[in-house]
């Protein structure tokens, strides 16, 4: 069992010299299956926020590339894709893809209120419980912050609310992901 632990030891360590000698990049699976990324560490692909009121997206990652469209809203959800150096590869709720830099992301957590039909409103309730008091409706398009998910529901916040949703009404977290 050592000797097997020490050989996986000997290769990551030879594997890491490796990339550093020869600038690879390297996205590595964890035990979990989860992928990832070689730049970051964090799990990919994952949801993350945008920063700024306007955020250049380019058809790849340098800033040679061209800006194919512009993000003009703080704090939408967008999903980290891939990686590359100090560009991130995201998508956001429309499946719209680019690359952005890294700097223009944050790691906080939102999430955009979503409806099967556009003119219904999304009950927001006290509590993560379906039986519990509706203290709220929602339009689609409601951004919120994402305090945090049992799987099923979501307690989230935005400008005069603060209340409990069913998760899958909401776009910028996955289907059954806790989130503390």
């Amino acid at each position: 069992m050592n000797r097997t632990r020490n050989l996986r030891i000997v290769w990551q360590a030879w594997l890491a010299a490796l990339v550093l000698i020869a600038g690879l990049r390297v996205t590595t699976v964890c035990a979990a299956g989860e992928v990832i990324g070689p730049k970051s560490g964090l799990p990919m692909p994952r949801f993350v926020s945008l920063k700024p009121d306007r955020v250049n997206v380019r058809g790849g990652p340098t800033r040679d590339h061209e800006v194919t469209f512009v993000y003009t809203r703080a704090g939408l959800p967008v999903e980290i894709t891939a990686e590359s150096d100090n560009w991130r590869r995201i998508r956001d709720w429309e499946g719209s893809e680019g690359w952005v830099y890294h700097s223009l992301l944050s790691g906080r957590r939102t999430a955009v209120v979503t409806a099967k039909d556009k003119k219904e409103l999304v009950p927001l309730y006290d509590k993560g419980d379906g039986d519990s008091t509706v203290i709220a409706r929602l339009q689609p398009g409601v951004l919120a912050a994402v305090k945090r998910c049992t799987g099923s529901w979501c307690r989230v916040a935005g400008l005069g609310f603060d209340g409990w949703i069913v998760q899958e009404q909401l776009r910028g977290v996955y289907p059954n992901e806790k989130v503390e």
